[in-house]
């Protein structure tokens, strides 16, 4: 590595500290998602450090998004930075919401404590050490190279684990990753330090109802039970269907390996009455229930198409209308995201691969992510497919009781980050004069 990249590393080893407490105080800012608590409170946050290192900012609500409510307004940020010179823009996305937490935590969620290297709570690894790593990044670079070309951004955006609508699909639909303004994204999602995300697979999430009649539980033969007609379609699921789906193999390379195959989760069941209230303590009526709802979440493959997903299911059900007395369905997709890949050769994915090569002194993996994430919107709705995933963290700890990121990891990936835009906004040895 040059000299002045050295310095560069050295300065982000410097910020250490500062790395820590930044992560900390994301954690802190407790943006549970549903139903999308403190976004504001998260983005003044950002607003205030970014605009303190010279970065120009704009608070964006998502007026209209799913969810977006006076109540629970959709918050995000971007701040922009440019340098002194014409060049490409740099972006660094990260979603600043968290999912639920969760039984078997063992730490605070929401306190940010470190030990044995590790930053503890919801949020650590996916993704606000991954924000925080960018951040530091971007900043240490402004720092030593003060003149470089192009400019640099960074956005904190809602809603990314509910499907990111009220986040980057809504900045994508406004302009925000249009091809002529932005050039690269970085999703620091936590792929791992030493790995570079190309895209994910797809997912289609539809809502099943099975009908039945209602009658008295104690003569159920004049009524007719939905939730017994759903479970011929649970029964189905798991002989025809999880077979079928398993035995798909896809030449993404999705990690972990058993997502290398189609997967299908059921997500919830309701049938019959509704759930008592915690304060009434008496007993449920006697009817047999005549509906039965499913939510269905079905990952699919490159290699799979939407409208085989849907027919497969749609064929399956069609063949207990033909064969089981009485039975009747509805299906209605609640979402579609098509699977996302960016090519081997883009830019963004030469430029950071040198850089884990200068900075960790190994070949990165290249891998697909098993969920979708934001590089869905960018990729669709923004048309710039010039998108990775990279960033510190186990992609195994997203979700879990305990989630954790390594501080060394947040290190190493911020110099990665840090070194991808010393080759992407600054002139080069080999460059024309």
């Amino acid at each position: 590595m040059s000299i002045d990249t050295d310095r560069l590393m050295t300065r982000i080893e410097s910020m250490r500290d500062d790395l820590v407490q930044l992560t900390q105080d994301l954690i802190r800012i407790p943006t549970l998602n549903p139903p999308g608590e403190n976004y504001r409170e998260i983005c003044d946050y950002l607003d205030k450090r970014l605009t303190r290192h010279g970065f120009d900012t704009q608070l964006v609500r998502a007026h209209g998004a799913p969810g977006d409510s006076d109540k629970y307004p959709r918050w995000n940020i971007v701040a922009h930075k440019s340098g002194h010179h014409p060049g490409e823009c740099v972006h660094f996305n990260s979603h600043t919401d968290v999912v639920e937490v969760g039984l078997g935590w063992t730490f605070d969620p929401f306190g940010g404590e470190i030990k044995d290297g590790n930053i503890y709570g919801r949020g650590a690894c996916d993704m606000k050490g991954g924000l925080a790593a960018s951040i530091i990044a971007a900043e240490a670079f402004i720092a030593e190279f003060p003149d470089f070309h192009g400019s640099i951004e960074i956005s904190g955006t809602a809603d990314e684990e509910s499907g990111g609508y009220g986040g980057v699909a809504y900045l994508a639909e406004k302009g925000f990753f249009a091809p002529e303004r932005v050039q690269h994204v970085i999703i620091p999602e936590p792929l791992h330090k030493d790995r570079i995300c190309l895209g994910h697979r797809g997912g289609w999430w539809a809502e099943i109802e099975t009908f039945g009649e209602i009658a008295h539980g104690s003569m159920p033969f004049l009524g007719d039970c939905a939730v017994r007609h759903m479970g011929a379609v649970i029964d189905k699921f798991e002989s025809d269907l999880y077979p079928a789906m398993a035995a798909r193999r896809t030449d993404m390379p999705v990690v972990p390996e058993g997502a290398r195959s189609s997967t299908m989760n059921i997500n919830s069941i309701h049938g019959g009455q509704a759930e008592q209230a915690d304060d009434f303590d008496g007993l449920p009526a006697h009817c047999v229930p005549d509906s039965c709802r499913i939510v269905i979440d079905r990952r699919y493959l490159d290699e799979e198409s939407h409208a085989e997903v849907e027919g497969e299911v749609r064929s399956l059900l069609d063949d207990l209308s033909t064969n089981r007395e009485n039975f009747r369905y509805d299906m209605r997709e609640l979402n579609h995201v098509a699977p996302s890949m960016t090519d081997r050769g883009a830019p963004v994915v030469t430029t950071v691969d040198r850089a884990i090569q200068d900075v960790l002194g190994k070949t990165p993996d290249y891998v697909a992510s098993p969920g979708t994430y934001d590089q869905k919107h960018i990729d669709r709705i923004g048309k710039l497919s010039n998108c990775i995933a990279y960033g510190p963290g186990i992609l195994e700890m997203a979700h879990k009781p305990d989630e954790y990121i390594g501080i060394d990891d947040m290190i190493d990936s911020a110099k990665v980050m840090a070194h991808s835009l010393t080759q992407l906004l600054l002139p080069q040895p080999n460059d024309p004069a």
